[in-house]
């Protein structure tokens, strides 16, 4: 074959790129056990989060089997269902009609006492924001938070990454005598107008604010009737 005709050039670039394709179909393969558990442990070490439990990624699995005593799936009537509550996918669940979603509930022994570990999720300025929720077992103090974004502006939105606006969820109840409120994000000096119990709003991170504020609402309320029962059952 003419090395300098067209022809051996299109065979000989098709023969690199079957080669590298399936070089990289191989290391990818390869690497997705890993990546798979990255995702999980990384997963765990937020929920241990929302408890104030500090973890390294050496010791995540260790503390989240020591902290975390069990999990199942609610639906919006706070009956269970069937499944595993940690594959849960809440991004698509959050798709979803609220009575069709899978509902986690994660289950921890801290302090002497049980806490429930609650996922949700939402949409920030610039993408999505997740975080957890852990509810004393009276249905409704939090006890701690935590939250995470994709792509949030550093310095701005960004913040409701940090302690010093997840430390505000602290002790903050979602019901309102009786009533469910779930809990506001208002600028300082600001209250919401239906008597919802409230934290301060990042500084110029307004619309992510409100995404959590929204966030909480959204993903909370489908757990109501579950921590209503946690508190007629106390």
């Amino acid at each position: 074959m003419n090395k300098q005709g067209n022809l051996y050039t299109i065979l000989y670039i098709a023969a690199i790129v079957c080669v590298v394709g399936a070089a990289l179909a191989w290391v990818s393969l390869s690497l997705k056990p890993k990546q798979q558990e990255n995702i999980e442990i990384d997963k765990m070490q937020q929920m241990l989060s929302s408890l104030h439990i500090t973890s390294e990624k050496e010791n995540a699995k260790e503390l989240y089997a020591k902290y975390i005593v069990d999990s199942y799936i609610v639906n919006l009537n706070g009956e269970k269902q069937e499944g595993n509550a940690f594959d849960v996918d809440i991004a698509a669940e959050i798709k979803k009609e609220p009575a069709e979603r899978l509902l986690p509930v994660f289950v921890c022994h801290v302090d002497q006492s049980t806490k429930y570990i609650l996922p949700v999720y939402g949409a920030g300025l610039w993408g999505p924001i997740w975080g957890y929720i852990s509810v004393n077992e009276d249905g409704n103090t939090v006890y701690g938070a935590y939250f995470s974004h994709q792509g949030e502006t550093p310095g701005l939105g960004a913040e409701i990454a940090t302690p010093h606006f997840s430390q505000q969820f602290n002790d903050k109840h979602l019901f309102v005598n009786g009533e469910f409120k779930s809990i506001a994000v208002e600028k300082k000096g600001q209250k919401p107008a239906d008597g919802a119990e409230y934290v301060d709003a990042i500084s110029g991170g307004t619309i992510t604010s409100k995404g959590v504020q929204s966030m909480l609402k959204s993903c909370l309320e489908c757990y109501s009737t579950f921590l209503t029962n946690l508190q007629t059952t106390k």
